[in-house]
């Protein structure tokens, strides 16, 4: 039985270590090339099932050496490939400049990414029929991610949006979002106002429809809203070696902990500890802790 089903995008982490970030026209001396797994999707599949739970990535890769080495690495990490479709194009890739404060500037060239359209969303929907959550992510086609929602939706599976990069969308994919996961940046581009701080934008995307909100914080932990109110969870003193996919962490262990059936103010927990611990080391699925070290790390307090 699948747990979560991630529909999103995969890509080869090209990352390079530099003393501070470019200004424009500048060359700068980096580190030596280091390639990582990553793109949100897959990043989010491989958290997910890191955090312990059953797991099938649909995605598609290019049929060159990038797509080889991210099917290995999701392999490792026990995701469930069955929804994955090789194409006539280039595997995503990102290019990750990571400063000395373990902070990251990404550009993504989408590349396979962009086949992943609803036709091939629809011939692996029998293989998550029985999944408890759906997650998505908005580097894949606006039109993929509306309809697998919808369809998603239709069978009860609950539905877990990451709204990055952020864009416009319909009502009637937000009036699914249970939740709706973005950060500061996000929330205030889908709202389109200003808010009143953190609580007023995650009450205004819950009067814009969405059932709950999840408005991560960085190293300040997360602000959460459902109908039972708006709470925070703190974040937790860690030493910072490289943001890459911290976030992508959190969405795939909400997604998680939801699925075990957790309440959120259960699951954002669970998720902020499993995002802290992944800032401690470097790139994105090669820094995601399995589920028994998460669970340590709560219990110390």
């Amino acid at each position: 039985m699948t747990d979560v089903v991630v529909v999103g995008s995969a890509n080869a982490d090209l990352v390079v270590e530099v003393p501070r970030r470019p200004a424009g026209g500048e060359t700068l001396l980096g580190s030596d090339l280091v390639v990582h797994p990553g793109g949100k999707g897959a990043n989010q599949a491989a958290a997910s099932a890191r955090a312990g739970g059953a797991t099938r990535l649909v995605a598609c890769f290019g049929d060159d050496g990038n797509g080889a080495f991210l099917r290995e690495r999701l392999e490792a990490a026990d995701v469930d490939l069955g929804g994955v479709w090789m194409v006539d194009r280039p595997t995503g890739t990102a290019i990750i400049l990571v400063t000395p404060d373990g902070e990251n500037s990404i550009v993504v060239s989408p590349g396979a990414n962009g086949a992943l359209d609803v036709a091939a969303v629809e011939a692996d929907e029998s293989g998550w029929a029985d999944a408890r959550v759906l997650v998505l992510s908005m580097e894949i086609p606006a039109a993929t991610v509306d309809h697998a929602a919808a369809a998603a939706a239709a069978r009860g599976i609950r539905v877990v949006l990451n709204a990055a990069p952020a864009r416009p969308l319909p009502p009637e994919t937000l009036a699914v979002c249970d939740p709706l996961i973005v950060n500061e940046h996000e929330a205030r581009t889908l709202l389109g106002r200003e808010a009143d701080g953190f609580e007023g934008l995650a009450q205004g995307l819950l009067d814009a429809g969405a059932r709950s909100v999840v408005i991560t914080l960085g190293a300040d932990g997360a602000l959460f809203a459902d109908a039972g109110g708006i709470r925070r969870e703190p974040g937790r003193l860690v030493r910072v070696v490289d943001t890459t996919g911290a976030g992508d962490a959190f969405v795939g262990a909400t997604a998680c902990e939801l699925a075990r059936g957790a309440a959120l103010d259960e699951a954002v927990r669970f998720a902020v500890a499993m995002s802290a611990l992944t800032v401690g080391a470097r790139g994105a699925q090669s820094s995601y802790p399995d589920r028994s070290v998460v669970e340590r790390f709560l219990a110390a307090g």
